[in-house]
């Protein structure tokens, strides 16, 4: 499986905000994710940074 989890990057802290992402659109002013299992979320946030190795997606809230 090649999904990753997504999470929201405050103050240096990462916080799980989705697992098992499959899709990340952009979406007005903001990102919506899909996971494999359907479920879809919106964040007003921008991608800070993925990292593919660790299937890993950092988001920055705000969309600073």
């Amino acid at each position: 499986m090649c999904e990753a989890n997504a999470y929201t990057l405050d103050n240096d802290k990462e916080t799980l905000f989705m697992e098992a992402v499959d899709t990340v659109e952009h979406d007005g002013d903001g990102l919506r994710l899909t996971s494999i299992f359907g479920e879809q979320k919106f964040i007003k946030a921008r991608i800070h940074s993925l990292s593919l190795v660790n299937h890993k997606v950092l988001l920055k809230p705000g969309g600073e």
